[in-house]
């Protein structure tokens, strides 16, 4: 395992404030077992968890040209044929994956192909299952395409997100399981098929990014 370089700053942010406190419960405290010892596990159980929200755990990637892998990590919560108005302006099967701060928050792309559009759209903090958040929460656009199949992946800030990080842009080429984005603090990742696209998995399922299969591409 090893941690996201987005978590670098918030973990030395974090160890400098449990330092702090640890030498401040030791210097006052001290004759206080029972709130010195509280103190001290309920900081370093934050200061663990900050830690543990940004690793990377070590996978061996599912890969496949008619397979379409998960991006994120978490629980299917939508599978519905819906309107997307943003890049396709027509009817698409429409897969959300929801991703609680104990998940791992990587993205990854679920298809080999190049990036054909991208956009970036501030917005609101609603909660990511909301049904609203789609539209008008803090999110990105991410639309890859292959000679197979174009998909579009949409990452949604949560109500405790507050940065949605991306790491690519129209033209570039990815390989499957390439990642392409990373959201802080519980979060949501839709992804849009075809209509009619066999779909692997059902509302409830726990996936894994870059590990699940979540599609397959006749």
């Amino acid at each position: 395992m090893t941690i996201h370089r987005e978590g670098y700053k918030y973990i030395a942010i974090a160890t400098v404030v449990f330092a702090l406190v640890a030498w401040l419960n030791a210097k006052f405290l001290m004759e206080i077992p029972i709130l010195y010892w509280l103190i001290q596990v309920v900081f370093f159980a934050l200061w663990f968890w900050i830690v543990w929200f940004f690793r990377i755990p070590n996978r061996t990637f599912t890969k496949g040209d008619n397979l379409v892998i998960a991006p994120a990590d978490g629980k299917v919560v939508v599978i519905e044929e819906t309107f997307e108005p943003e890049y396709f302006k027509d009817q698409r099967l429409q897969v959300s994956i929801f991703m609680s701060p104990l998940n791992v928050h990587v993205n990854r792309t679920p298809i080999e192909g190049e990036v054909k559009y991208f956009k970036y759209h501030p917005g609101k903090y609603l909660v990511a299952w909301h049904p609203k958040s789609s539209t008008e929460n803090e999110r990105t656009t991410v639309v890859v395409g292959n000679q197979k199949t174009t998909l579009l992946m949409r990452q949604i800030a949560g109500a405790l997100a507050r940065r949605i990080c991306w790491y690519v842009k129209e033209g570039d080429k990815l390989k499957q399981n390439d990642e392409f984005g990373f959201i802080r603090f519980g979060s949501r990742v839709d992804i849009y098929f075809p209509v009619g696209t066999k779909i692997d998995v059902k509302i409830g399922d726990t996936v894994q990014g870059g590990m699940t299969v979540l599609a397959r591409m006749s």
